[in-house]
């Protein structure tokens, strides 16, 4: 099994596939790299090399204790980049995965990074506050940690029906996708999962958005009821200097499945565009 041991000795799985200039993909909660499969798939078969790792405490990575906050998983992301030469990278963040975009961005000044994507992002800060009227309010994540804590089987059930939209969506997906994806988020810990809610819910990245100096490309749907799109990837424009914003009109929050040709070809043309 291909792994990246970070200081505190905790072991990342890493998908590493094909050749070519790196794109490295950083998977949503509650997954693991698994569900960037098609995107990655298509992106090593066009002359790319793509690395993929599951976040500590998920998929099949380890489960320590600690570790949930942000510096933590940014330091992770440095890892990864570090002990698998990743130059002149790419940085592709789906959900809270661009919370580690952004703070490695910001912690470790941008490192081997030549350009960023930002998928249905959780940027720039989730939780309302008197300076952030915009965001959600702290009750209705209390709401989803308690909900994890007394089923979180079934929790996810109703969870991916809107992440992907239901049935009657636009863009439906089928019951053995959602099924898929439920079987995914209960591979990780409990703790895993409840402490980076908390950390994507709380954490305020406004401050990180200026040490995002290389082209940014920013992709949302705007019928995303997970990661509404007003309060997240609109706002984190405006603080991104080189950014490109495409929204998805009438899409849902998991593009990598809903949107998933679309979502590809946007990709491509972006690396292909930024070489």
């Amino acid at each position: 099994m291909n792994t990246v041991t970070t200081d505190d000795k905790t072991r990342l799985y890493v998908k590493d596939w094909g050749e070519g200039p790196p794109v490295i993909l950083i998977h949503g909660w509650p997954l693991s790299a698994d569900s960037w499969d098609d995107q990655a798939m298509a992106l090593a078969s066009t002359g790319h090399r793509v690395i993929a790792y599951d976040r500590r405490g998920f998929g099949r990575s380890s489960q320590p204790w600690n570790g949930y906050g942000y510096d933590a998983l940014a330091d992770d992301l440095a890892a990864v980049i570090q002990q698998t030469d990743a130059q002149d990278a790419t940085l592709v963040g789906f959900s809270m995965g661009g919370g580690e975009v952004a703070r490695y961005m910001a912690r470790h000044g941008g490192q081997s990074v030549a350009r960023c994507v930002l998928i249905s992002s959780i940027l720039p800060f989730r939780l309302k506050t008197a300076d952030n009227p915009a965001g959600t309010e702290q009750a209705a994540f209390d709401k989803t940690a308690l909900a994890l804590h007394t089923d979180r089987a079934q929790f996810f059930t109703g969870f991916f029906k809107t992440f992907f939209g239901d049935a009657s969506a636009e863009r439906p997906v089928s019951a053995e996708l959602l099924e898929w994806a439920r079987g995914i988020a209960l591979q990780a810990s409990l703790k895993a999962t409840i402490e980076c809610m908390r950390s994507f819910s709380s954490t305020d990245f406004r401050d990180d958005l200026a040490a995002f100096t290389v082209p940014t490309l920013l992709i949302h749907g705007t019928e995303d009821q997970t990661v509404p799109i007003a309060a997240s990837s609109r706002v984190a424009a405006q603080g991104i200097s080189q950014s490109t914003v495409i929204e998805y009109g009438g899409a849902p929050h998991g593009l990598f499945a809903t949107d998933k040709n679309r979502l590809t070809g946007d990709l491509l043309a972006f690396l292909a565009r930024a070489a």
